[in-house]
């Protein structure tokens, strides 16, 4: 119904975000990653529901599993009562089959028969098409996300090693699947065979004798390159991808990943040009794979492609689709300043209101290794540098996702946890470094945040589900696109937006997203050749040279292309002022 939806924020930003809004015809996204906030999350959900909750512990047998599927199938249930109730409701002007209609964008088919219905003079006919419209509303999807590469083995309470299937990929995908949700997993930063090896067992994501799938299978990619390898390697298991979600290496929220200097444009471009052959090589692995598993099937399967990451104007939404021929876009970070539709709690909420582009910054923050986008004013960011400045640097380490360290230990720990960094500290004093090069190696120890708690922590303020001496410091990863908002927004407001059918960012002097995503792109080349100054490796300075010739080729692209964007954007606005609905 909608051509946008919302990509996942954070953990707990957008962990009930389809209740608000799946029964408006709103897709969105929810991480499963972090079972212990999603157990209170569906405790606190349950209660308020009317419902009796029954608590999994984790001493049980499969927990982890368990805990998401039961909270998926809430959240299921609440979306359908929900949606059950809107269809009920009369064509009145405060009511929310009205508001359903209302948010829809005005190229909508539907949207255009409801317009037509409320033109209608007889009451009769007028009644007719009101029960039309009710039998076509369909609900946005309640699709999840998780992060191939948080995927640590597990023990049992007896501290004896689980099986690979008790992974925590492994189990937040078995979560997913045993659940009722008729939608789709988001598999995001970088391929896992292990994880993609596991999906094979699953007759949840193989197709009907109508062709139809239970479940299905997004991949979030940052190149054409890797999202071919990933979808021909599960293509070969009889997995289709349904989707590729091709988000901006830099100019996105959460983890950030460079690439080797791919822009988004030209990844576009290529996606454009070599969509068709791919679908063909494609399905070309996945039909005789299915046929060796005895699955008939008579077409060659959907395959949507969609982007996001930076986008913030109705005018790149529709030259994104328009010229790249997308069948939808992404509106992640923009929704953190609508308080009914995501969970950012109140001082969060105002520093991201005050903030200018300063505060929105690409960090080493993560103890993935992986590039994050940071804000500075997160309460979690001044408890970071306040316990450097007490001589206690690092954060205790309760829910051990990221653990990947055995430098120091036999058992994997976790880079931003205390235990590692007063590790990493004492060896670095016993170094005898110059003090420049000591302070640097030991701002890069430092850095590290604690991401497990801090992304999730929001989601329980906001719901009152905070325990007793809980750490409430939050950490949030905007994309840098949220510095040119700088208000608190309706759902209304956001997606009329996204329709331009208003401008929230009227008198703001702000980028277009590519040239915003290329100042990003060549701020990182910098800081990296400054880095190999200091550290010179010949490897990485292959790396870097690769990175260069794709930004100039970038460039070039851009400088192609943009004056044909400028005439294409112009006359996107001018059919968005002059269009009249039907």
């Amino acid at each position: 119904m909608h051509t946008f939806h919302i990509p996942v924020l954070g953990l707990g930003y957008s962990v009930d975000t389809p209740i608000k809004v799946a029964h408006l015809g709103i897709s969105s996204v929810a991480s499963i990653v972090d079972d212990e906030m999603i157990e209170r999350m569906r405790k606190h959900h349950t209660l308020e529901n009317g419902e009796t909750y029954t608590p999994i512990a984790s001493d049980e047998a499969d927990f982890r599993s368990r805990r998401i599927t039961a909270y998926l199938d809430l959240m299921a249930r609440m979306v359908e009562r929900n949606f059950q109730h809107l269809k009920q409701q009369p064509f009145t002007g405060n009511s929310l089959i009205t508001r359903y209609f209302e948010l829809l964008p005005d190229t909508s088919s539907l949207k255009k028969r409801y317009n037509k219905m409320l033109l209608t003079v007889s009451a009769e006919e007028r009644s007719r098409i009101q029960e039309e419209l009710r039998n076509q509303l369909v609900k946005g999807a309640i699709d999840v996300n998780i992060m191939s590469k948080v995927d640590k083995l597990n023990k049992d309470v007896h501290g004896e090693r689980l099986d690979e299937a008790f992974s925590d990929a492994s189990a937040a995908l078995r979560g997913f699947a045993k659940s009722s949700l008729q939608s789709s997993v988001v598999l995001s930063a970088g391929m896992n065979p292990r994880l993609y090896n596991y999906l094979e067992s699953f007759a949840e994501f193989y197709p009907d004798p109508y062709g139809r799938f239970m479940k299905k299978v997004i991949l979030k990619v940052s190149d054409f390159r890797s999202a071919i390898i990933q979808a021909k390697y599960l293509a070969k298991k009889g997995i289709w991808v349904s989707e590729f979600r091709i988000e901006s290496g830099l100019n996105c929220g959460g983890h950030a990943f460079a690439t080797d200097g791919y822009l988004l444009g030209p990844i576009l471009e290529e996606f454009k040009t070599k969509r068709r052959e791919m679908l063909a090589d494609l399905f070309a692995l996945y039909h005789p794979a299915l046929n060796s598993k005895n699955i008939s099937i008579h077409s060659v399967p959907d395959q949507v492609i969609t982007v996001q990451g930076g986008i913030g104007t109705a005018e790149e939404h529709h030259f994104l689709m328009e010229h790249y021929e997308v069948d939808g876009t992404g509106w992640g970070s923009p929704f953190l300043l609508v308080p009914e539709v995501t969970n950012v709690d109140e001082e969060t909420l105002r520093n991201l209101v005050d903030a200018d582009p300063s505060d929105y910054y690409v960090s080493n923050s993560s103890p993935l290794g992986v590039l994050f986008n940071n804000f500075r004013r997160s309460s979690a960011e001044k408890q970071r540098l306040e316990r450097i400045a007490k001589g206690r640097p690092g954060s205790p380490c309760n829910k051990k996702y990221l653990v990947s360290n055995t430098e120091f230990t036999t058992e994997p720990i976790c880079t931003a946890s205390r235990q590692y960094q007063q590790l990493k500290i004492g060896q670095l004093q016993s170094l005898d470094l110059p003090d420049d090069e000591y302070q640097r190696q030991f701002q890069a120890i430092t850095e590290k945040l604690c991401l497990c708690d801090g992304l999730s922590t929001a989601a329980l303020i906001r719901n009152h589900e905070m325990k007793a001496r809980e750490n409430h410091a939050v950490a949030i990863c905007p994309g840098p696109n949220l510095a040119w908002f700088s208000a608190v927004y309706s759902l209304d407001q956001m997606v009329q937006h996204i329709y331009g059918k208003t401008n929230l960012l009227s008198g703001v002097d702000r980028p277009n997203m590519f040239i915003n995503e290329l100042n990003l792109y060549i701020e990182y080349y910098q800081k990296e050749l400054e880095t190999l100054a200091v550290q010179f490796s010949e490897k990485r300075q292959k790396y870097l040279a690769r990175f260069r010739d794709q930004l100039l080729a970038g460039i070039q692209y851009y400088m192609d292309l943009f004056p044909q964007l400028i005439r294409q954007l112009d006359a996107a606005k001018a059919a968005l002022l002059q269009y009249e609905p039907a």
